[in-house]
């Protein structure tokens, strides 16, 4: 029977970049095009594990640990700024030997993503921007910064972190399975007890730029794809990012809410597909 979860096929990958270690996640042969998916805040590579392996024999593919998240390292002192994360993914091309990229972003990764593709036109050839906006609400970016300000929470076993694992926004539909697949990945034993593998000063100190502004700027055939019940990104803010960026394409997803990914990864797979295809 074939694996259950693409991490059982992929290639585990360790790069420095810019003195920074960052690990992926790896499919298909060096050579192909390339595709690169980025997850969002505080999630990891393993998001896309229902997602990735279905592109692996026509992509190169990575699905990338962003800056203190997952198995890579955190930024100390910390750096996350949008900037600080669209520079790694230029570190991250390089060292694959990679020209150009579809990049694919969920959330603060599309918001990454979106950035990025305004700020290297040269390095994108497909953005896909997955239920993420183009700025944060200040009232949302002052609870990320509260929540930064947190220690993190010790377990004492990885069970018992398992069964403590949340989505948030925590609406979803997705399989009770892949939920605690990702849980399992999330932790590690650190400091006497089992921590999720999440830096806080990723929230404390989160710095994302404006992106309306570059929106315009972006070259690269888009879609946006959002989860129809999504309360991140509404329809009507959808459409107008879809307005504001010349090539963009809007897919819904019927009955997924933010996590898209994991809420219905074939009929995203499909839309992925059907875009790739179209903009080959």
């Amino acid at each position: 029977m074939p694996p259950r979860f693409g991490c059982e096929t992929a290639r585990t990958r360790a790069l420095r970049v810019d003195g920074l270690g960052l690990h992926l996640l790896e499919w298909g042969a060096p050579g192909r095009p390339a595709l690169c998916f980025l997850h969002g805040g505080a999630a990891h590579a393993h998001w896309f594990d229902l997602v990735a392996p279905a592109f692996a024999e026509r992509f190169h593919v990575v699905s990338l640990d962003q800056r203190g998240h997952g198995e890579s390292q955190w930024a100390e002192p910390p750096a996350y700024a949008t900037e600080d994360f669209a520079g790694d993914l230029v570190g991250v091309m390089d060292a694959l030997g990679w020209e150009r990229m579809t990049v694919v972003g969920h959330s603060m990764g599309g918001h990454n993503a979106m950035a990025f593709a305004a700020w290297h036109p040269d390095r994108v050839s497909r953005l896909v921007i997955v239920d993420s906006r183009p700025t944060i609400p200040s009232e949302r970016l002052d609870r990320m910064h509260a929540r930064g300000r947190r220690a993190p929470r010790l377990h004492p076993d990885p069970d018992s972190a398992a069964r403590a694992f949340r989505l948030l926004p925590r609406e979803t539909v997705a399989a009770p399975e892949l939920l605690t697949h990702l849980a399992r990945a999330g932790f590690v034993a650190r400091g006497g007890g089992w921590v999720y593998r999440f830096d806080p000063a990723c929230n404390g100190s989160r710095r994302p730029v404006d992106a309306w502004p570059l929106l315009g700027r972006i070259v690269a055939p888009t879609l946006i794809v959002r989860g129809e019940l999504s309360p991140v990104l509404p329809r009507d803010l959808a459409e107008r990012m879809q307005a504001a960026i010349p090539t963009a394409t809007l897919v819904e997803i019927p009955g997924a809410y933010h996590h898209l990914v994991l809420d219905d990864p074939a009929a995203f797979v499909q839309a992925l597909d059907a875009f790739l295809f179209a903009t080959a």
